[in-house]
Protein backbone atom coordinates (compact mmCIF):
# COMPACT_ATOMS: atom_id res chain seq x y z
CA UNK A 1 0.00 0.00 0.00
CA UNK A 2 1.69 3.46 -0.70
CA UNK A 3 2.35 5.88 1.28
CA UNK A 4 -0.08 9.11 1.44
CA UNK A 5 2.41 11.98 -0.12
CA UNK A 6 0.83 15.34 2.01
CA UNK A 7 0.46 14.56 6.12
CA UNK A 8 -2.70 15.79 6.99
CA UNK A 9 -2.91 18.61 9.12
CA UNK A 10 -2.55 18.59 13.02
CA UNK A 11 -0.45 15.59 12.96
CA UNK A 12 3.36 15.90 14.38
CA UNK A 13 5.82 14.37 11.55
CA UNK A 14 7.17 11.33 13.33
CA UNK A 15 11.26 12.73 12.36
CA UNK A 16 12.45 15.16 15.50
CA UNK A 17 13.95 17.51 12.70
CA UNK A 18 10.75 17.85 10.70
CA UNK A 19 9.01 18.03 13.66
CA UNK A 20 11.51 20.88 14.92
CA UNK A 21 11.78 22.54 11.22
CA UNK A 22 7.44 22.68 11.40
CA UNK A 23 7.57 24.22 15.04
CA UNK A 24 9.80 26.66 13.78
CA UNK A 25 8.29 28.04 10.82
CA UNK A 26 4.68 28.40 12.77
CA UNK A 27 5.77 30.07 14.93
CA UNK A 28 8.06 32.58 12.32
CA UNK A 29 4.44 32.67 10.61
CA UNK A 30 2.96 33.81 14.05
CA UNK A 31 5.17 36.54 14.74
CA UNK A 32 5.24 37.61 11.37
CA UNK A 33 1.43 37.95 11.67
CA UNK A 34 1.84 39.76 14.98
CA UNK A 35 4.23 41.87 13.45
CA UNK A 36 2.28 42.98 10.14
CA UNK A 37 -0.87 43.71 12.28
CA UNK A 38 1.48 45.89 15.28
CA UNK A 39 2.49 47.98 11.92
CA UNK A 40 -0.80 48.27 10.10
CA UNK A 41 -2.10 49.84 13.54
CA UNK A 42 0.40 52.13 13.40
CA UNK A 43 -0.01 53.79 10.17
CA UNK A 44 -3.96 53.66 11.38
CA UNK A 45 -3.08 55.63 14.61
CA UNK A 46 -0.60 58.09 12.71
CA UNK A 47 -3.75 59.00 10.22
CA UNK A 48 -6.17 58.92 13.50
CA UNK A 49 -4.67 59.67 16.45
CA UNK A 50 -8.00 59.42 18.27
CA UNK A 51 -7.68 55.47 17.85
CA UNK A 52 -4.27 55.26 19.48
CA UNK A 53 -6.00 57.18 22.71
CA UNK A 54 -8.70 55.20 22.84
CA UNK A 55 -6.64 51.72 22.47
CA UNK A 56 -4.46 53.46 25.43
CA UNK A 57 -7.54 54.04 27.56
CA UNK A 58 -8.75 50.41 26.92
CA UNK A 59 -5.16 48.70 27.52
CA UNK A 60 -4.29 50.07 30.78
CA UNK A 61 -2.28 47.73 32.56
CA UNK A 62 -3.98 45.64 36.29
CA UNK A 63 -0.69 46.00 38.47
CA UNK A 64 -0.51 45.52 42.21
CA UNK A 65 -0.06 49.00 42.67
CA UNK A 66 -3.75 50.50 41.11
CA UNK A 67 -5.47 47.37 43.02
CA UNK A 68 -3.92 48.82 46.33
CA UNK A 69 -6.78 48.76 48.99
CA UNK A 70 -7.34 50.93 52.14
CA UNK A 71 -8.41 50.72 55.25
CA UNK A 72 -11.91 52.74 56.36
CA UNK A 73 -10.68 55.37 58.92
CA UNK A 74 -11.30 54.68 62.24
CA UNK A 75 -11.10 56.94 65.15
CA UNK A 76 -9.35 54.86 67.48
CA UNK A 77 -5.50 56.42 67.37
CA UNK A 78 -3.48 53.71 69.26
CA UNK A 79 -3.65 51.09 66.22
CA UNK A 80 -3.60 54.37 63.38
CA UNK A 81 0.09 52.70 62.76
CA UNK A 82 -1.21 49.34 61.57
CA UNK A 83 -3.98 51.25 59.49
CA UNK A 84 -3.58 51.67 55.83
CA UNK A 85 -5.20 55.29 55.34
CA UNK A 86 -4.10 57.37 52.81
CA UNK A 87 -3.11 60.97 54.35
CA UNK A 88 -3.34 62.99 52.01
CA UNK A 89 -6.68 61.78 50.85
CA UNK A 90 -8.09 61.93 54.04
CA UNK A 91 -6.65 65.69 54.29
CA UNK A 92 -8.55 66.76 50.39
CA UNK A 93 -11.64 64.84 52.05
CA UNK A 94 -11.77 66.83 55.83
CA UNK A 95 -11.34 69.98 53.41
CA UNK A 96 -13.93 69.20 51.08
CA UNK A 97 -16.18 68.63 53.57
CA UNK A 98 -15.56 71.37 55.68
CA UNK A 99 -15.91 73.77 52.50
CA UNK A 100 -18.93 71.80 51.99
CA UNK A 101 -20.45 73.14 55.52
CA UNK A 102 -19.68 76.69 55.00
CA UNK A 103 -21.08 76.47 52.24
CA UNK A 104 -24.53 74.86 53.52
CA UNK A 105 -24.31 78.15 56.18
CA UNK A 106 -23.93 80.83 53.43
CA UNK A 107 -26.76 79.22 51.40
CA UNK A 108 -29.16 79.27 54.36
CA UNK A 109 -28.46 82.72 55.16
CA UNK A 110 -28.26 83.94 50.95
CA UNK A 111 -32.29 82.34 50.69
CA UNK A 112 -35.04 84.42 49.44
CA UNK A 113 -35.82 86.30 46.08
CA UNK A 114 -32.16 85.74 44.85
CA UNK A 115 -32.35 81.83 45.57
CA UNK A 116 -35.55 81.52 43.85
CA UNK A 117 -34.66 83.84 40.77
CA UNK A 118 -31.56 81.38 40.14
CA UNK A 119 -33.46 78.48 40.06
CA UNK A 120 -36.19 79.81 37.28
CA UNK A 121 -32.75 81.03 35.43
CA UNK A 122 -31.38 78.06 35.85
CA UNK A 123 -34.66 76.09 34.61
CA UNK A 124 -35.22 78.43 31.68
CA UNK A 125 -31.38 77.58 30.63
CA UNK A 126 -32.23 73.84 30.86
CA UNK A 127 -35.04 74.43 28.73
CA UNK A 128 -33.79 76.49 26.14
CA UNK A 129 -30.37 73.55 25.72
CA UNK A 130 -33.31 71.05 25.47
CA UNK A 131 -35.22 72.65 23.16
CA UNK A 132 -31.93 73.46 20.94
CA UNK A 133 -31.25 69.33 21.16
CA UNK A 134 -34.83 68.27 19.75
CA UNK A 135 -33.59 70.40 16.74
CA UNK A 136 -30.31 69.44 16.13
CA UNK A 137 -32.12 65.72 15.89
CA UNK A 138 -35.06 66.64 13.73
CA UNK A 139 -32.61 68.04 11.08
CA UNK A 140 -30.32 64.65 11.40
CA UNK A 141 -34.11 62.64 10.86
CA UNK A 142 -34.34 64.35 7.56
CA UNK A 143 -31.09 63.37 6.29
CA UNK A 144 -31.46 59.92 7.05
CA UNK A 145 -35.06 59.88 5.54
CA UNK A 146 -33.32 61.73 2.25
CA UNK A 147 -31.09 58.98 1.89
CA UNK A 148 -33.47 56.01 2.22
CA UNK A 149 -35.20 57.62 -0.46
CA UNK A 150 -32.43 57.51 -2.82
CA UNK A 151 -32.08 54.02 -2.79
CA UNK A 152 -32.57 50.67 -1.06
CA UNK A 153 -28.95 50.00 -1.03
CA UNK A 154 -27.93 53.19 1.48
CA UNK A 155 -30.67 51.94 3.93
CA UNK A 156 -29.42 48.28 4.14
CA UNK A 157 -25.74 49.20 4.39
CA UNK A 158 -27.31 52.05 7.29
CA UNK A 159 -28.71 49.16 8.71
CA UNK A 160 -26.06 46.93 8.89
CA UNK A 161 -24.09 49.35 10.57
CA UNK A 162 -26.56 50.28 12.98
CA UNK A 163 -26.16 45.61 13.85
CA UNK A 164 -22.75 46.20 13.67
CA UNK A 165 -22.59 48.85 16.17
CA UNK A 166 -25.26 47.53 18.44
CA UNK A 167 -22.97 44.52 18.14
CA UNK A 168 -19.65 46.19 18.99
CA UNK A 169 -18.25 47.13 22.68
CA UNK A 170 -19.29 50.64 24.51
CA UNK A 171 -16.62 53.22 24.15
CA UNK A 172 -14.33 53.18 26.54
CA UNK A 173 -13.82 56.61 28.26
CA UNK A 174 -11.24 59.12 27.25
CA UNK A 175 -8.48 59.44 29.78
CA UNK A 176 -7.89 63.17 30.10
CA UNK A 177 -3.99 64.55 30.33
CA UNK A 178 -3.05 63.68 34.15
CA UNK A 179 -0.29 66.09 35.65
CA UNK A 180 3.28 65.40 35.91
CA UNK A 181 3.17 62.41 37.78
CA UNK A 182 4.57 62.86 41.27
CA UNK A 183 4.95 60.65 44.49
CA UNK A 184 6.46 63.00 46.34
CA UNK A 185 5.36 62.71 49.89
CA UNK A 186 3.76 65.80 51.98
CA UNK A 187 5.04 65.82 55.23
CA UNK A 188 2.54 68.53 56.27
CA UNK A 189 0.03 66.38 56.25
CA UNK A 190 1.62 64.03 59.22
CA UNK A 191 -1.46 63.36 61.73
CA UNK A 192 -1.43 65.07 65.22
CA UNK A 193 -1.18 61.93 67.30
CA UNK A 194 2.39 61.33 65.73
CA UNK A 195 3.65 64.50 66.68
CA UNK A 196 2.25 64.19 70.08
CA UNK A 197 3.55 60.22 70.52
CA UNK A 198 7.00 60.77 69.14
CA UNK A 199 8.15 63.96 69.46
CA UNK A 200 11.78 63.67 69.07
CA UNK A 201 10.87 62.83 65.33
CA UNK A 202 9.43 66.02 64.61
CA UNK A 203 11.46 68.19 66.20
CA UNK A 204 15.11 66.75 65.26
CA UNK A 205 18.18 69.01 65.80
CA UNK A 206 19.40 71.04 62.85
CA UNK A 207 22.55 69.57 62.72
CA UNK A 208 22.09 66.10 63.86
CA UNK A 209 24.98 63.87 65.28
CA UNK A 210 25.04 60.19 64.81
CA UNK A 211 26.73 57.10 65.97
CA UNK A 212 27.21 54.41 63.98
CA UNK A 213 28.15 50.87 65.40
CA UNK A 214 27.58 46.83 64.09
CA UNK A 215 26.16 44.10 65.91
CA UNK A 216 28.30 42.28 68.46
CA UNK A 217 31.64 40.91 66.94
CA UNK A 218 30.71 41.72 63.65
CA UNK A 219 33.23 41.74 60.57
CA UNK A 220 31.63 43.71 58.82
CA UNK A 221 33.39 47.29 59.32
CA UNK A 222 34.28 48.33 55.72
CA UNK A 223 30.22 48.02 55.08
CA UNK A 224 29.43 50.14 58.59
CA UNK A 225 32.37 52.59 57.05
CA UNK A 226 30.25 53.29 53.74
CA UNK A 227 27.12 53.79 55.70
CA UNK A 228 29.39 56.67 58.10
CA UNK A 229 29.78 57.80 54.96
CA UNK A 230 26.30 59.18 53.63
CA UNK A 231 25.48 59.95 56.60
CA UNK A 232 26.56 63.44 57.17
CA UNK A 233 28.36 64.44 60.96
CA UNK A 234 28.44 60.34 61.82
CA UNK A 235 31.07 58.58 63.51
CA UNK A 236 31.98 55.12 63.22
CA UNK A 237 32.83 53.15 66.47
CA UNK A 238 33.75 49.63 66.53
CA UNK A 239 31.90 47.03 68.86
CA UNK A 240 33.56 44.59 71.53
CA UNK A 241 36.24 43.23 69.12
CA UNK A 242 37.63 41.20 71.59
CA UNK A 243 36.89 38.05 73.24
CA UNK A 244 37.18 39.21 77.01
CA UNK A 245 36.39 42.27 76.45
CA UNK A 246 32.79 43.95 78.35
CA UNK A 247 29.94 43.11 75.72
CA UNK A 248 27.93 46.94 75.68
CA UNK A 249 24.31 46.23 75.26
CA UNK A 250 22.14 48.76 73.21
CA UNK A 251 21.41 50.73 75.93
CA UNK A 252 24.57 51.16 77.51
CA UNK A 253 25.73 52.26 73.98
CA UNK A 254 22.59 54.61 73.54
CA UNK A 255 23.56 56.18 77.08
CA UNK A 256 26.83 56.87 76.24
CA UNK A 257 25.83 58.26 73.06
CA UNK A 258 22.96 60.18 74.83
CA UNK A 259 25.94 61.76 77.46
CA UNK A 260 27.84 62.99 74.20
CA UNK A 261 25.42 64.71 72.19
CA UNK A 262 24.25 62.00 69.80
CA UNK A 263 21.02 62.09 68.61
CA UNK A 264 20.56 58.71 66.60
CA UNK A 265 22.37 55.64 66.88
CA UNK A 266 22.47 53.11 63.63
CA UNK A 267 23.33 49.38 64.05
CA UNK A 268 24.44 47.59 61.18
CA UNK A 269 23.13 44.04 61.62
CA UNK A 270 25.12 40.75 59.76
CA UNK A 271 24.39 37.50 58.92
CA UNK A 272 26.48 34.99 57.22
CA UNK A 273 29.07 38.08 56.66
CA UNK A 274 27.07 40.21 54.54
CA UNK A 275 24.41 43.36 55.71
CA UNK A 276 21.23 41.58 56.74
CA UNK A 277 19.82 44.68 59.09
CA UNK A 278 19.87 47.77 59.96
CA UNK A 279 18.64 49.68 63.72
CA UNK A 280 17.70 53.10 63.90
CA UNK A 281 17.43 54.29 67.71
CA UNK A 282 16.45 58.24 68.05
CA UNK A 283 17.59 59.40 71.40
CA UNK A 284 17.84 60.08 74.28
CA UNK A 285 14.35 57.53 74.71
CA UNK A 286 13.21 56.14 71.58
CA UNK A 287 11.61 55.44 69.27
CA UNK A 288 13.63 51.98 68.22
CA UNK A 289 13.20 51.23 64.39
CA UNK A 290 14.32 47.47 63.33
CA UNK A 291 14.95 47.49 59.63
CA UNK A 292 15.82 43.89 56.91
CA UNK A 293 18.70 44.51 54.57
CA UNK A 294 18.32 43.06 51.04
CA UNK A 295 20.76 43.43 47.32
CA UNK A 296 23.51 45.54 49.37
CA UNK A 297 25.69 46.24 46.35
CA UNK A 298 28.52 48.57 46.91
CA UNK A 299 29.45 51.74 44.78
CA UNK A 300 32.86 50.40 43.39
CA UNK A 301 30.72 47.31 42.06
CA UNK A 302 28.12 49.37 40.04
CA UNK A 303 28.88 50.05 36.55
CA UNK A 304 29.78 53.47 35.27
CA UNK A 305 29.47 55.00 39.07
CA UNK A 306 31.71 57.80 41.06
CA UNK A 307 32.98 59.10 44.16
CA UNK A 308 31.10 60.84 46.86
CA UNK A 309 32.81 63.97 47.48
CA UNK A 310 31.57 64.50 50.86
CA UNK A 311 28.46 67.20 50.19
CA UNK A 312 25.42 67.14 52.18
CA UNK A 313 22.56 65.56 50.04
CA UNK A 314 19.83 66.36 48.99
CA UNK A 315 16.88 64.10 50.48
CA UNK A 316 14.03 62.75 48.44
CA UNK A 317 11.27 61.28 50.15
CA UNK A 318 8.72 59.58 47.48
CA UNK A 319 5.38 57.49 48.20
CA UNK A 320 5.47 57.30 51.78
CA UNK A 321 1.00 57.56 52.49
CA UNK A 322 -0.51 56.14 55.69
CA UNK A 323 0.57 57.28 59.23
CA UNK A 324 3.57 54.57 59.04
CA UNK A 325 4.45 55.95 56.09
CA UNK A 326 4.94 59.50 57.48
CA UNK A 327 6.62 58.73 60.81
CA UNK A 328 9.46 56.48 58.85
CA UNK A 329 9.97 59.05 55.84
CA UNK A 330 10.11 61.69 59.47
CA UNK A 331 12.99 59.00 60.80
CA UNK A 332 15.00 59.60 57.53
CA UNK A 333 14.83 63.34 57.51
CA UNK A 334 16.30 63.24 60.75
CA UNK A 335 19.28 61.63 59.79
CA UNK A 336 20.15 64.35 57.44
CA UNK A 337 20.35 67.99 58.26
CA UNK A 338 17.77 70.36 56.70
CA UNK A 339 19.71 72.44 54.25
CA UNK A 340 21.99 70.78 51.70
CA UNK A 341 25.10 71.95 49.69
CA UNK A 342 23.40 72.11 46.23
CA UNK A 343 27.00 72.97 45.08
CA UNK A 344 27.72 69.11 45.94
CA UNK A 345 25.17 67.96 43.46
CA UNK A 346 24.48 65.05 45.20
CA UNK A 347 20.78 63.43 45.84
CA UNK A 348 19.77 61.10 48.38
CA UNK A 349 16.59 58.88 47.41
CA UNK A 350 13.95 56.80 50.00
CA UNK A 351 11.62 55.41 47.46
CA UNK A 352 8.53 53.28 48.76
CA UNK A 353 7.22 50.55 46.82
CA UNK A 354 4.91 48.05 48.27
CA UNK A 355 6.81 48.39 51.59
CA UNK A 356 9.82 47.92 50.36
CA UNK A 357 12.31 51.11 50.83
CA UNK A 358 14.98 51.42 47.87
CA UNK A 359 17.78 53.52 49.01
CA UNK A 360 19.94 55.26 46.18
CA UNK A 361 22.64 58.22 45.84
CA UNK A 362 23.48 59.97 42.94
CA UNK A 363 25.17 62.70 41.57
CA UNK A 364 23.27 65.04 38.92
CA UNK A 365 24.09 67.03 36.36
CA UNK A 366 22.68 69.95 33.76
CA UNK A 367 23.85 69.50 30.21
CA UNK A 368 23.17 70.24 26.48
CA UNK A 369 20.73 68.03 24.65
CA UNK A 370 22.30 65.73 22.17
CA UNK A 371 21.31 65.96 18.64
CA UNK A 372 19.88 61.82 18.95
CA UNK A 373 18.33 62.66 21.96
CA UNK A 374 14.38 64.23 22.17
CA UNK A 375 13.16 67.29 24.12
CA UNK A 376 11.11 66.84 27.21
CA UNK A 377 7.21 66.54 26.12
CA UNK A 378 4.75 68.14 28.80
CA UNK A 379 1.95 66.01 29.47
CA UNK A 380 -0.37 67.64 26.71
CA UNK A 381 1.88 66.35 24.64
CA UNK A 382 3.90 69.65 23.48
CA UNK A 383 7.83 70.64 24.29
CA UNK A 384 8.10 71.92 27.09
CA UNK A 385 9.52 75.38 26.63
CA UNK A 386 12.36 76.74 28.30
CA UNK A 387 14.20 73.38 28.94
CA UNK A 388 14.25 72.09 24.97
CA UNK A 389 18.40 71.91 25.07
CA UNK A 390 19.13 71.25 28.71
CA UNK A 391 19.00 67.52 29.59
CA UNK A 392 19.54 66.17 33.43
CA UNK A 393 22.73 63.55 33.65
CA UNK A 394 22.86 61.14 36.33
CA UNK A 395 25.72 58.95 37.97
CA UNK A 396 25.09 56.51 40.81
CA UNK A 397 27.29 56.80 43.47
CA UNK A 398 26.56 53.87 45.96
CA UNK A 399 25.73 52.06 47.76
CA UNK A 400 22.61 50.30 46.49
CA UNK A 401 20.03 48.57 49.01
CA UNK A 402 16.39 47.49 50.13
CA UNK A 403 15.02 48.20 53.60
CA UNK A 404 12.01 46.74 54.99
CA UNK A 405 10.23 47.82 58.18
CA UNK A 406 9.97 45.20 60.60
CA UNK A 407 8.80 46.45 64.13
CA UNK A 408 9.03 49.68 65.80
CA UNK A 409 9.35 50.06 69.47
CA UNK A 410 8.41 52.43 72.13
CA UNK A 411 11.57 52.28 74.23
CA UNK A 412 15.09 51.26 73.03
CA UNK A 413 14.80 47.92 72.93
CA UNK A 414 16.90 44.71 71.41
CA UNK A 415 15.12 41.69 70.49
CA UNK A 416 12.75 41.88 73.19
CA UNK A 417 9.85 42.29 71.70
CA UNK A 418 7.81 43.18 74.83
CA UNK A 419 6.80 46.95 74.47
CA UNK A 420 6.28 47.25 70.56
CA UNK A 421 4.86 50.49 68.90
CA UNK A 422 3.85 48.90 65.40
CA UNK A 423 5.02 45.24 64.41
CA UNK A 424 4.87 43.72 61.00
CA UNK A 425 2.48 40.64 60.22
CA UNK A 426 2.46 38.25 57.13
CA UNK A 427 -0.30 39.91 55.07
CA UNK A 428 -2.21 37.41 53.53
CA UNK A 429 -4.00 39.67 51.25
CA UNK A 430 -1.13 41.20 48.27
CA UNK A 431 -3.05 44.45 47.97
CA UNK A 432 -2.59 45.73 51.10
CA UNK A 433 0.36 47.50 52.01
CA UNK A 434 1.36 49.40 55.68
CA UNK A 435 3.42 52.74 54.14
Amino acid sequence: MAKPSSMPAGIKPKNKLRRQAAYLAIRKARESAKRDERFKRKREEAKAPELREERLARNIPATIDSKRTWDEQIGDEEDALGLAVDVERLAKKRKLEQEAAERAENGEEQDGEEGTLAKLKRRDQEDAEASEDEEEEEHDSMLDSDSEDEGGFGSESDSEAERSKSKRKPEPPKRAASPAASTATNLELSPEFLKQKFPALFDPPAEPKILVTTSINSTLHHEAQIVASFLPNSTYIRRSAHAHAHKYSVREIAQFATNRGYSSLVILMEDQKKPAGLDVVTLPSGPHFHFTITNWVEGKKLPGHGNPTGHIPELILNNFKTPLGMLTAYLFKSLWPATPQIEGRTVITLHNQRDYIFFRQHRYIFREKRATEKSIVGTDGKIVKGVEDIKAGLQELGPRFTLKLRRIDRGIQFKSGQEWQWKSKMEKQRTRFNM
